[in-house]
């Protein structure tokens, strides 16, 4: 199942594999200075057979002069330049082996760093907090190994290894295994669509693994016409899912792959290797909202034109991306709640045409957030909303989140009110790191928060130490009544989605949504069961009334919405109400 990469054969011998088809020679170094001759086995293969115990610690020497490490390392030693550790996957020993996951409509997501949560014991230590909030799904920002010890992860260049400063792959498998105990299903961000700009060193021996003709942000892009460029990245997806049992992936930034064939396979592949009965879910970021992969192998998209839409109404900002849902948001809006996507092949600001028709597609076809690392750490200063919109409006806006029927997403600290910034770190040194300073703050030249150049040097240093620390939610937030309001909030809302909508969410279908004044809007869906779920939202400062659509239901959850304003159709401002009513 697995070419690249060292794996075991029994208890004594291991294949090391290398596709290297830029170089003459291959030779396997060890740590005790040993050296051993792969054998070129033909279409740019190396491989070797040898005798050595789990955890030897090798490296690769190509054409006698440079030392890499094993690009599908599965560990290890010393970050991105050092030695990699031969891992044994099968030495685990599963308490809850008979674990078979969750279906996809039972799911909540709650997404989290890693590194700022104390690595994968500190994440450990959180998993009752999670039950306790109603969270179903745990998500990990980026493993694979990254240079240094601070990183969103992203910036990775040995994506097979988790990375050395969250923890061991031990450790990794007691967290999946100790979630699994506790009901909760455990989902991995992985990046197929570039390595990070240090410690890769793919483009010394396999330089055919990109292609000049085509350039993506981080330079040239990767081969997916090549297949063992596939196998290297479906091997990858396999790993996660089999050697750490993973419920699911949630794929970055697939728009930049450009291969909707890969993708396809991928999802094939992982279909074919997980044993029946068992739940796996694929998940993708894709900017070009192409709504036909969600029909081939892939269970949902992270819905952006939804998180743009509410963050406009939220906050009032229109600079940037959110430019293309300043105009009318509340119609924008309106159109995610009703088809899934905002933009289904009409033009952006750039006057490009983005998306595909998505109406037809199951409301759990789409992951709604208000906030996820790139919302808020994407942000100069990492602002979260609980520091920027009015807390009611907030509320009001989380109601629609928890208890509409597509999937929802929380942001680590999301569900106490955290106003602690999520910035935006990595551990880079020397001209990388001036390289990488700069570039972030010529992301925000054209704001006009930043119209005097002098404030851009005030945005934190990606590389600094302090910036990675501010960053570190509080994890023990309940002590302040505030915060604990909050919970409670998110928990009730959590319990009400559990009892009353989890069990029809399967085959549940819009029925459409209308704006009713700027910044509100009533949205509709018939519930797998039969049954009417109506929200009514006002995110703006003036009383709407909500007209023939309020008088009959029952009213399952409100913000602000007293029983008279409900009896006569009315919505507060900064307001929200969830009905659900008897079909007729």
């Amino acid at each position: 199942m697995y070419r690249h990469g060292a794996r075991r054969l029994d208890q004594h011998r291991s294949r090391f594999a290398l596709w290297a088809p830029n170089c003459r020679e291959v030779a396997l170094e060890l740590q005790d200075e040993s050296v051993h001759s792969l054998q070129a086995t033909g279409d740019g293969w190396f491989n070797l057979d040898l005798d050595c115990p789990s955890d030897t610690s090798y490296r690769f020497v190509i054409d006698g002069r440079v030392r890499v490490p094993d690009p599908a390392s599965r560990r290890q030693f010393g970050d991105v330049h050092g030695f990699s550790r031969v891992v044994d996957h099968d030495a685990y020993e599963w308490r809850h082996s008979a674990w078979q996951g969750r279906p996809w409509h039972e799911t909540v997501i709650y997404e989290v760093h890693a590194g700022l949560l104390g690595g994968f014991t500190g994440i450990e230590a959180m998993l009752p907090h999670l039950v306790q909030l109603g969270v179903t799904a745990l998500e990990l920002m980026p493993l694979g190994e990254f240079p240094g010890r601070r990183n969103w992860g992203y910036d990775g260049v040995l994506p097979f290894a988790p990375d050395g400063s969250y923890g061991t792959p031990e450790q990794l498998k007691h967290l999946i295994d100790s979630a699994h105990g506790m009901g909760l299903m455990v989902f991995i961000d992985v990046v197929y669509n570039h390595f990070g700009p240090d410690g890769n060193y793919l483009g010394q021996y396999a330089a055919d693994f990109f292609r000049e003709d085509r350039h993506t942000p981080w330079g040239a892009a990767i081969d997916f016409r090549r297949p063992q460029v596939r196998d290297f990245f479906c091997e990858n997806a396999l790993m996660w899912l089999l050697d750490y049992r993973v419920d699911g992936l949630r794929l970055d930034a697939v728009h930049a792959i450009g291969d909707d064939a890969f993708l396809i396979e991928l999802a094939e592949r992982v279909r074919a290797a997980v044993e029946p009965g068992r739940h796996v879910h694929l998940v993708l970021e894709n900017e070009d909202n192409r709504a036909s992969l969600l029909q081939q192998g892939y269970e949902a998209q992270w819905n952006d034109d939804g998180h743009n839409a509410l963050h406009v109404l939220l906050t009032g900002e229109s600079e940037g991306y959110y430019a293309d849902f300043a105009e009318d948001a509340t119609a924008k809006l309106a159109t995610c709640l009703s088809q899934g996507f905002v933009f289904q092949g009409q033009t952006d600001r750039r006057g490009q045409a983005r998306g595909e028709p998505s109406e037809h597609l199951s409301p759990l076809s789409f992951v709604l957030f208000l906030q996820n690392h790139d919302q808020v750490g994407n942000r100069a200063f990492g602002e979260r909303l609980a520091a920027m919109a009015n807390e009611d409006a907030l509320k009001a806006a989380t109601l629609l989140l928890l208890l509409c029927p597509m999937v929802p997403l929380l942001f680590m600290g999301e569900e106490w009110g955290s106003r602690q910034p999520f910035l935006f770190f990595t551990d880079h040194h020397g001209e990388l790191a001036d390289a990488v300073r700069e570039g972030r703050r010529n992301e925000f030249a054209e704001f006009s928060r930043f119209a005097d150049a002098q404030q851009l040097t005030c945005i934190p240093d990606p590389n600094a130490v302090e910036t990675f620390a501010s960053s570190q939610p509080d994890l023990e937030p309940a002590h302040q009544p505030q915060q604990r309001a909050w919970l409670t909030f998110y928990r009730t809302l959590l319990r009400l989605r559990q009892r009353e909508l989890v069990p029809a969410l399967p085959g549940s279908r819009s029925l459409g949504a209308e704006a009713l004044a700027p910044g509100a809007l009533s949205a509709g869906w018939r519930l797998g069961d039969g049954r009417l779920l109506r929200i009514d939202i006002n995110l703006g400062s003036e009383v709407v009334a909500t007209g023939a659509r309020s008088p009959a239901g029952d009213l399952l959850c409100a913000h602000r919405v007293s029983e008279e304003d409900y009896r006569q159709g009315v919505l507060p401002s900064h307001s929200a109400q969830a009905v659900l009513e008897i079909a007729p």
